[in-house]
């Protein structure tokens, strides 16, 4: 199955290059299971699922560590059937994706109560679409129910929903709700736009 995010860091700094520069070392331990392509705009990370957004983190969390208010832009994609295969890329584990929507509402939490805190406070916002055939209503609903009970829900906003904490929490939020919503062999996107160290947080 195709996957991957179309990833831009935007660090409020004169000092941006070498914030950016410097964080892009935290995705060394990902090259060897990623395709990684930089242009003007974007960053591709194409790879397994399941680490698509533990790579955006560390990412982010070197970024934010420079003090400066950063934002982080992605569109995060898997499935899509205009793609094609990768060999790198990976199936969403049976476990993960065929459970019952109860049960993987359940398994979500438990991923995330488990989830290492990075000591950096981050503010997310993000949509998950489901695409295709299929009850998706029933898919996003359910996401919603995880998503209150994660322990990182900070509010329900048009067209989105607002993630608050430490960055480990909120991107293994973000992740579980890309992973686990959704068909298994379907084409799900998830856009989303993480900030830290904003001098108008609220």
């Amino acid at each position: 199955m195709f996957s991957g995010a179309q990833i831009s860091l935007y660090p409020m700094s004169d000092d941006f290059v070498a914030i950016i520069l410097g964080a892009i070392k935290a995705l060394e331990p990902y090259r060897a299971n990623f395709r990684i392509e930089t242009d003007d705009i974007s960053t591709l990370l194409v790879g397994p699922p399941e680490q698509l957004f533990p790579a955006m983190r560390d990412l982010f969390v070197a970024a934010a560590a420079s003090g400066k208010h950063c934002v982080l832009s992605a569109t995060v994609s898997r499935g899509c059937p205009g793609e094609p295969d990768d060999p790198i890329c990976t199936p969403i584990s049976a476990s993960i994706a065929d459970s019952p929507l109860e049960e993987r509402i359940r398994q979500a939490r438990e991923s995330v109560d488990g989830a290492a805190l990075s000591g950096q406070a981050v503010a997310a916002q993000f949509s998950l679409y489901p695409l295709g055939a299929g009850h998706h209503m029933d898919e996003i609903y359910g996401c919603i129910d995880f998503l209150k009970s994660s322990g990182v829900f900070d509010r329900s906003k048009n067209f989105c929903t607002k993630l608050r904490g430490d960055a480990g929490p909120v991107f293994a939020t973000l992740s579980e709700a890309f992973l686990r919503f959704g068909a298994p062999q379907g084409h799900v996107a998830l856009d989303m736009t993480v900030s830290a160290n904003s001098p108008s947080a609220v």
